[in-house]
């Protein structure tokens, strides 16, 4: 009796491209093609959980509704400095659009794992059991964004700090085929979105507070900036982390996929696209659709000769 291939979606990291995930997602199941196995990294993990869960669609219509304020709300001032998220409504936001609290991993309808990172030894650590809302939020726990998460006397952040597309994670979990999702493949190297700077006021009477306030002023300022203003502005505190943590990601995602390339690997266009600008939802999810469509033949092609 023939059996048909098991097929493995290895979903990147990316912050807000990663809404790109979803189109990825509805094409290639809109031609037929249902992952049997998910791995998901950061954003990757979060859109992944929602799809083996159900959700994918309210995910959607909720991500293409954001507005820029919509977006600040999530974040908060937070004195201790371990991070500037909302804890409480990214909580609300997971149980409504991703998984309740008690979902387990082991009693999904597919195979999935996320990917998350050890703060203290660096080691990959695989989520394949256990609470969903748990693995989701370690692998999304981006640094200096979010508060690393404890887990099992272990401090967890980001998985794309080690692994940023799962690709071996799919193989090891039975995947015959895998298609894996680089978010990051044309960001390298790109022109941060500049903001108007202000005089440097900064003296050593400041307070320690009033600085915080003004790098939290700076995070506000550059989701609302105006694309046309100058271009010799340094970019600001939070464009430059998420621009360094894209760099490292890009570099680690060549070296793995050098040596354990996919059987398919899907690169949207996705430079445009800022990484905390989780508005252009639409834009993103409309670019995942593309290039599933462009790459069909490809795809059909691979998947047939297993």
């Amino acid at each position: 009796m023939e059996t048909k291939p098991r097929i493995g979606l290895a979903l990147g990291s990316g912050s807000s491209r990663g809404w790109a995930h979803i189109g990825i997602i509805k094409a290639l199941r809109r031609n037929g093609i249902e992952p049997d196995v998910i791995t998901g990294c950061s954003i990757g993990a979060l859109v992944g959980a929602s799809y083996a869960t159900g959700k994918l669609d309210q995910l959607e219509t909720w991500s293409r509704s954001l507005t820029r304020l919509d977006v600040v709300r999530f974040f908060e001032f937070n004195p201790t400095l371990n991070g500037f998220v909302n804890k409480e409504r990214l909580h609300q936001f997971l149980n409504q659009y991703v998984c309740t609290d008690d979902c387990k991993i082991e009693e999904l309808p597919k195979v999935f794992s996320a990917v998350t990172t050890d703060l203290a030894s660096g080691t990959e650590i695989w989520f394949s059991k256990g609470p969903l809302i748990e693995a989701v939020w370690a692998s999304i726990s981006l640094p200096g964004l979010f508060p690393a998460i404890r887990h099992k006397n272990r401090w967890l952040v980001d998985g794309g700090l080690v692994n940023p597309v799962p690709i071996s994670t799919c193989r090891a979990l039975g995947a015959d085929i895998v298609i894996a999702v680089n978010l990051n493949g044309d960001i390298a190297g790109k022109h941060f979105r500049e903001v108007e700077s202000e005089p440097d006021t900064t003296s050593i009477s400041d307070s320690w507070m009033e600085m915080i306030s003004r790098t939290v002023k700076e995070y506000s300022d550059s989701l609302f900036a105006n694309h046309k203003q100058q271009q010799d502005t340094a970019p600001g505190l939070f464009d430059a982390i998420a621009g360094s943590i894209n760099i490292t990601q890009d570099r680690i995602t060549r070296f793995r996929i050098a040596s354990d390339p996919p059987d398919i690997l899907i690169t949207p266009k996705l430079m445009q696209i800022s990484p905390l600008e989780f508005y252009r939802a639409g834009e993103a999810i409309e670019e995942g659709v593309a290039v599933v469509e462009k790459m069909l033949p490809e795809i059909q092609s691979v998947i047939e000769a297993v």
